[in-house]
C-alpha cells in the first residue's frame, strides 16, 4: 500500500476564519477529512500534519524517508522563504507535490517565487481544498507508474557489481 505524508504549513490551522475571501471557509480538519476519505477510495494510506514551526516541518520531511512513498506539502508562507524546507525535500528525494489553496502567481509579487517548486514533482495552485485531492490523484498515479510487477515497490536491488 502506498503511503503519503501530507504537510500543512504555518497559519493553515486558521483556515475557515483566516481571510475567507482568499482561502475560503473550509477548516483544516475538514480538508484533512476529505484527504482521508479520498485516500481510502484510492487504496492508499495518508498521514496529515500541520505546524507553524519551520524546523518541525523540516524534521517531518527528513523522517519521511523509509516510512512514506511521497509527500504532499502546502508550505504556505515558507514557500517564499524557506531554503531549509527546499533542502530537506531535495535530501530525502521522495516525490513531492506542492499545493497552494490560492493561485500564488496572481497574488502579491513576493508570493510569485517558490523555493519548493524546483525540487517538487509538480505544483497545484488556485483550486482551494480540491488542490489537495488533485495532488493525491497525481502523486498516486505517478508512484503507481513506478511500481512494476517484476520489481515490487520499496525493494532495493544491489548494484550490479555486488550481485553474485
Amino acid at each position: 500500500m502506498l503511503r503519503l505524508l501530507v504537510l500543512h504549513g504555518p497559519n493553515l490551522n486558521l483556515l475557515g476564519t483566516r481571510e475567507p475571501s482568499v482561502y475560503g471557509q473550509v477548516s483544516l480538519p475538514d480538508i484533512d477529512k476529505s484527504i482521508t476519505r479520498r485516500s481510502a477510495d484510492l487504496g492508499i494510506a495518508v498521514q496529515t500534519k500541520q505546524s507553524n514551526i519551520e524546523g518541525e516541518l523540516v524534521t517531518w520531511i527528513q523522517n519521511a524517508r523509509g516510512h512514506f512513498d511521497g509527500i504532499i506539502i502546502n508550505p504556505a508562507a515558507y514557500t517564499h522563504t524557506s531554503i531549509a524546507i527546499r533542502d530537506a525535500i531535495a535530501a530525502v528525494a521522495l516525490p513531492t507535490v506542492e499545493v497552494h489553496l490560492s493561485n500564488i502567481h496572481q497574488r502579491e509579487e513576493f508570493r510569485h517565487h517558490s523555493f519548493i517548486a524546483g525540487v517538487a514533482l509538480g505544483q497545484i495552485a488556485g483550486f482551494g481544498p480540491t488542490g489537495y485531492l488533485l495532488a493525491l490523484e497525481a502523486l498516486t498515479t505517478h508512484l503507481a507508474s513506478k511500481t512494476t510487477p517484476s520489481r515490487p515497490r520499496n525493494v532495493r536491488r544491489k548494484p550490479a557489481a555486488l550481485r553474485r
